[in-house]
């Protein structure tokens, strides 16, 4: 062991513990009551706080919970922000049910692929980072792919009905001419 630097001070800790001088019989005393100490299984005293973020009641979890209303960001990492997330995320099932009128139990008598469920699902999607197949099986909607299919297949009809109109459009402008030469009358 070598020499202590001069900043690092040992007085007041070795004093805490009612140790008075900085000697080998201090430091010998003072490791055989952390040893003694980190033997007790004190893990018990820190139970509440090492399984994440919150602590208190069954009752104050859900509380915090709803009051996360801010996305996540860069610096948020790990469970607590899925927790939140799928707090936000039930809060946001629950107003569409309601929206919808439905309850739990007609949520899963309508069709996998109501336009209302896909709807419902689509605003899941974009205002919350909820996995498709926790979206899929909350909104009791089939697999995750079904579900993506869904949302991909939900867009198409939009996009199919802008280009029919704009084919029409062109059929029109380009068989109008031809049509008035077909029926010009010959002279």
């Amino acid at each position: 062991m070598g020499i202590r630097p001069g900043w690092l001070r040992v007085d007041r800790r070795l004093g805490e513990w009612g140790i008075p001088k900085d000697s080998p019989a201090g430091r010998r005393i003072f490791t055989e009551r952390m040893e003694r100490r980190r033997g007790e299984g004190l893990a018990g005293e820190f139970k509440p706080i090492a399984g994440g973020w919150c602590v208190g009641g069954a009752e104050f979890r859900p509380e915090l919970l709803e009051q996360v209303a801010t996305p996540s960001g860069p610096s948020h990492c790990g469970a607590s922000v899925q927790e939140g997330e799928q707090a936000r995320a039930e809060r946001l099932v629950t107003a569409g049910l309601k929206r919808l009128g439905w309850s739990e139990a007609e949520l899963k008598t309508w069709r996998k692929g109501d336009q209302r469920k896909v709807a419902l699902a689509r605003e899941l999607r974009g205002q919350t980072t909820m996995p498709l197949a926790w979206i899929a099986e909350r909104l009791s909607m089939g697999s995750r792919g079904y579900l993506a299919w869904l949302l991909g297949s939900a867009r198409k009809p939009k996009e199919k009905l802008v280009a029919q109109r704009f084919f029409a459009n062109m059929t029109i402008s380009l068989t109008d001419p031809f049509t008035r030469l077909l029926n010009k009358p010959r002279i």
